[in-house]
């Protein structure tokens, strides 16, 4: 099937193409933004040398020893790795706030477990838009993926052998299952980076087809390509890899069709440094087997470990990174690398003891894991106790009608900073957030369901945190209060771009039309409450994402549209302005705060741009007017804690148990709506 595997100097070469191109994207190279394509190429290559070992290993004893295998993935992979992730528990504790280390923590315990993929496709992590706050182990994800197929494929390569000798044919057995499962990832891949491209990203079904190519590779074996062809070859695969770096970025769609450039770049230059002939002397295969350039690949795993967590605590400690800054850090990251890679990995790699018995290897393995998760766990119970504040005793809102100044210190706040995400109103538990597909909205009605009066909260997260406070009015009021929302789209009547899933939202547009002609159609009394996050990016008359002022006059025009809308159906409206937005997560600082709460505030910054809701609020007559941000905000400044309630839940969206304390400050504006 396979030729006896020898060492291919231009692979570990190609390991620092790889690396490299991933540490110039993680630093901040704005002209390398696609060099997360390194991680493709990664995979590519671990297809290609793991299964050529385990076609070898079949050569030559006609099976495939399971233990062995995995007892020499272990000593090569998981030391470095749990060193890593005991390393990561230790500083989030010494440097990041309590909330953040809770959070780390289930990060660690994932990772340990090699399952980190599927802990942050779960939670819908966005790998570019992690704010100030990304996971020091969210590049793991990759390092699951891996271990994932090394768990997989060799007991299935080893019955695709069983049954290919079964039928006498063993080669055209594996091919076919190798064409299938590329063919059949690559399809959902393309499919799902359309439809839920976080998901694809960090997904094992929707990346194994780039592992299926490299085994593909390895079944291929030694070919006899002439020298100025494969020379030819491998400069074309190396500029398929430099063209993905320099021309992908973040808002590519990602890893979908276009991944095939970067992984069959990698596969070009693996067979054109296999041709049997030495290489010609201008070949990359020769450049990528000079000494340094091997040097770089032979500690490139370790870097790629060591270099985000780097990078990570760097930004927690001195703010945002500049390019510059970053390529410092990446460079000081060289330090832990290089002495874990000689002090860890290559003694235990290469020890006989452990080689001599696979036994031995997976004890060491299962140790590896085991104490990885430990830190993980044990990063949550040395997290200093935060106390609770009994419901009766959170004023919240109240609190400013006798003390109006910023409060510096709390015992206890509600809710508990650990917990602030949540806090959520009820709507959310009650599944009336339509989420990113849906185009229609449950039946979710409260209040008074006999009432005289009905309002409409009407828009997207932002509008529902108001949902405690406008419920509490209707209550006092008796009326009926139906909630439409939907996840990330705005009430105003403008093509907007979906934020997560990178692409127009066309959901969205659906949604609204619906939405509005079941309010138009509702008869009795209605009035309308919208809300609206203000940081959409609309489309321009001709397809085109706009920005700045462009963008703000037309999601102006859009909410304006909407207004004039319901006037025309003689329905009233009242627009809620959104709330001011944090620099970074409130509960995490807040939960290293408590004696200090004044180093949690923000200042209020007046952006044009994020002020359309008001402005439109103002051009359509009789529409009503709600603006909590004084209440919020004292002078400049905005509170993270009042009242010994916690405002924010994240950045952006207030906590239920805040929201319900300012009913008495919506109240007035929705009873002028409803006599209207």
């Amino acid at each position: 099937m396979g030729t006896a595997p020898s060492f291919r100097a231009d692979i570990e070469g190609l390991r620092a193409v790889a690396i490299l191109a991933v540490l110039a994207c993680h630093a901040g190279i704005a002209w390398l933004a696609g060099g997360y394509v390194g991680v493709d190429v990664f995979f590519v290559i671990s297809g290609f040398l793991i299964t050529r070992l385990l076609l070898d290993e079949v050569d030559r004893s006609g099976t495939i020893s399971i233990s062995r295998f995995y007892a020499r993935r272990a000593k090569r992979l998981l030391p470095q790795a749990a060193l890593l992730l005991i390393a990561v528990a230790a500083l989030s504790l010494l440097v990041l706030s309590p909330l953040r280390g809770v959070e780390i923590s289930g990060d660690i315990v994932s990772s340990g477990l090699y399952m980190a993929n599927w802990h942050f496709a779960a939670h819908a992590v966005d790998y570019f838009a992690q704010g100030a706050e990304p996971s020091p182990v969210l590049h793991l994800w990759s390092l699951g993926i891996e271990e994932q197929f090394y768990l997989v494929w060799p007991a299935l390569l080893l019955g695709l052998v069983w049954l290919g000798r079964r039928r006498g044919s063993v080669r055209p057995i594996v091919c076919v299952a190798l064409a299938l499962l590329f063919a059949g990832s690559l399809t959902l891949g393309i499919e799902q980076t359309a439809a839920q491209p976080a998901w694809a990203y960090f997904s094992t079904f929707d990346r194994a087809w780039e592992l299926a190519l490299g085994a593909a590779l390895a079944l291929l074996g030694s070919v006899g390509l002439p020298r100025p062809l494969a020379a030819v070859l491998g400069w074309a695969g190396l500029g398929a890899i430099a063209y993905a770096v320099l021309a992908f970025d973040a808002q590519t769609s990602f890893p979908g069709a276009v991944a095939l450039v970067p992984t069959l770049g990698a596969a070009a230059l693996i067979v054109s440094g296999a041709a049997r002939r030495a290489p010609a002397k201008l070949s990359p295969a020769t450049a990528l087997s000079l000494p340094p350039v091997r040097y770089v690949g032979r500690i490139s795993y370790a870097w790629y470990l060591w270099h985000w967590p780097a990078l990570v605590f760097a930004a927690a400690i001195f703010g945002p990174l500049s390019a510059l800054a970053g390529i410092a850090v990446v460079l000081a990251a060289l330090l832990p690398t290089v002495v874990s890679h000689h002090l860890v990995e290559n003694p235990l790699r290469h020890s006989r003891r452990l080689t001599s018995l696979p036994s031995r290897g997976l004890a060491l393995g299962a140790a590896c894991m085991a104490s990885a998760v430990v830190a993980g766990i044990m990063l949550i119970h040395l997290q200093p106790t935060l106390h609770t504040l009994p419901a009766a005793e959170a004023k919240g809102a109240l609190a400013l009608l006798r003390e109006p100044r910023l409060q510096r210190r709390a015992t206890a706040i509600r809710p508990n900073p650990l917990h602030a995400g949540a806090d959520l109103p009820r709507v959310y538990y009650d599944g009336c957030l339509t989420g990113i597909e849906g185009t229609a909205s449950h039946s979710c009605l409260y209040g008074d369901p006999h009432g005289n009066s009905t309002l409409v909260l009407f828009g997207d997260s932002h509008a529902m945190q108001h949902f405690p406070a406008i419920q509490a009015v209707a209550k006092r009021n008796r009326w009926r209060l139906v909630v439409l929302a939907k996840r990330e789209c705005t009430p105003a009547e403008a093509r907007v771009r979906d934020a997560v899933e990178k692409r127009e939202y066309s959901q969205c547009d659906v949604w609204r039309q619906h939405m509005l002609e079941r309010i138009e159609a509702s008869g009795g009394p209605v009035t309308v409450v919208l809300g609206s996050d203000t940081a959409y990016t609309a489309y321009g008359p001709h397809g085109e994402e706009l920005s700045g002022r462009a963008n703000a006059a037309a999601l102006e025009a859009g909410y304006v549209a909407t207004l004039k809308r319901l006037r025309r159906a003689g329905i009233g409206a009242v627009v809620v302005r959104d709330t001011p937005e944090a620099p970074g997560s409130v509960p995490s600082c807040v939960s290293e705060h408590m004696q200090d709460l004044g180093a949690c505030a923000f200042p209020k910054e007046h952006r044009w741009n994020r002020s359309f809701d008001l402005r439109a609020a103002r051009q359509v007559p009789e529409t009503g007017l709600i603006d909590v941000t004084p209440e919020i905000c004292s002078g400049r400044l905005c509170r993270a804690v009042i009242g010994s309630v916690l405002v924010y839940r994240d950045n952006a969206h207030l906590t239920a148990t805040f929201s319900r304390t300012l009913s008495r400050w919506f109240e007035p504006a929705l009873k002028r709506a409803v006599a209207r």
